[in-house]
């Protein structure tokens, strides 16, 4: 089974999931999205697997968020056109296999996944 995580060190919610996985006997791919952002593609792939609107993987609490003027009533075009300038903005981590992805937050989340 492949298993990749978007992944951000600095942050305890994706360190943890990210130990989780590996406490399952799971060495997913790690991908550290703030170096190597998600094409606009590669999100609208995650936003279909994660059956939701762009909002629902937005860290719509970031500054950048309000500097953009967005709000979360804002539309999925503006949203993935932040998220792909902006990967600050994409809520971490995200863990992808099997044709399906689930956002760590819990990190309990991602079980389901393996």
């Amino acid at each position: 089974m492949s298993v990749t995580i978007w992944h951000n060190p600095r942050c305890s919610k994706s360190r943890q999931t990210l130990a989780l996985l590996q406490d399952n006997g799971v060495t997913p791919e790690i991908r550290l999205y703030l170096n190597v952002p998600p094409t606009e593609q590669e999100l609208l792939d995650v936003q279909a697997m994660l059956g939701g609107p762009v909002l629902g993987f937005t860290r719509t609490g970031e500054k950048t968020f309000r500097e953009l003027g967005l709000t979360k009533t804002s539309g999925d075009a503006d949203l993935l056109a932040a998220l792909v300038a902006h990967p600050i903005l994409i809520e971490r981590p995200i863990v992808i296999a099997n044709g399906q992805a689930r956002i760590g937050r819990p990190p309990e989340n991602v079980l389901d996944l393996l």
